[in-house]
């Protein structure tokens, strides 16, 4: 019967000595099996989340950066608070996300708030962080606030604010992510390739397969895609096939 508590502290220490002497070797070997019993643990856990989730919130983990940690996190806060999720703006502030106002003189601007749920406001923050390393659609818009001369902290500000509205959304009401499968059907019936649609979005081929096999979720790529294959409807018929001139025999 192992104790989280000894495995724990197994995998703090930091054996020491020469690796030939038995209690540094053994000492060394059992931190190993603490981090291995705790990757396995870990590993359990999230399966046993996603169970949970696909119950009581199987679109949460649609929403582009919403991992099971995040989507754990924001059922325990909706769950243990609800009578302040009734609205949007309620929710915001139980997250910590609701701007607070620090104008002065001709200067308005706004402040980061340091009230409600934090660890909920952690969630809401990874989510953010995803979404300006990975999504194309937050990385052009963090583009053009830079460019109007906002700082860093104001633009997460926003888009925390912008991703608690999501999130609240979906939470009240739940939405499917669009049916990637039928993106996957058109492009066969087209004769296009993945990699010749990856290159006209400028996105990786395996980005554009997960979606298409319901492995991810990114509705602003599925929007894209979606949008392209349409086009593609006349332009491709009439370049893929072009006519052929055929001479009669005399």
């Amino acid at each position: 019967m192992t104790s989280p508590a000894l495995m724990a502290a197994l995998e703090k220490t930091r054996p020491s000595g020469a690796p030939a002497e038995p209690l540094t070797s053994t000492a060394t070997v059992l931190k190993r099996l603490a981090v291995r019993y705790r990757h396995q643990e870990l590993a359990l856990i999230d399966t046993e989340l996603d169970t949970v989730l696909t119950l009581h919130a199987p679109m949460l983990r649609h929403i582009q950066g919403v991992g099971t940690d995040v989507a754990s996190q924001l059922l325990v806060t909706v769950g243990d608070n609800p009578e302040r999720v009734t609205t949007e703006a309620k929710f915001a502030a139980l997250v910590g996300v609701a701007p607070i106002p620090a104008s002065s003189g001709k200067t308005t601007r706004h402040r980061l708030s340091r009230a409600g749920d934090r660890q909920a406001n952690k969630a809401i923050h990874r989510v953010v962080l995803v979404r300006m390393r990975y999504d194309n659609r937050t990385r052009a818009y963090v583009a053009r606030r830079r460019q109007e001369g906002k700082g860093t902290k104001e633009i997460m500000r926003c888009l925390r604010r912008y991703v608690t509205r999501e999130i609240y959304n979906q939470v009240l009401d739940p939405r499917p992510a669009p049916d990637a499968a039928t993106l996957r059907k058109a492009r066969a019936t087209k004769g296009l390739t993945l990699q010749e649609a990856a290159d006209a979005l400028s996105v990786w081929s395996t980005t554009l397969s997960r979606l298409e096999r319901g492995l991810s979720h990114d509705s602003d790529v599925h929007h894209r895609y979606e949008t392209w294959l349409n086009s593609q409807s006349t332009a491709y018929a009439q370049t893929a096939h072009p006519p052929v001139d055929r001479v009669l025999p005399t």
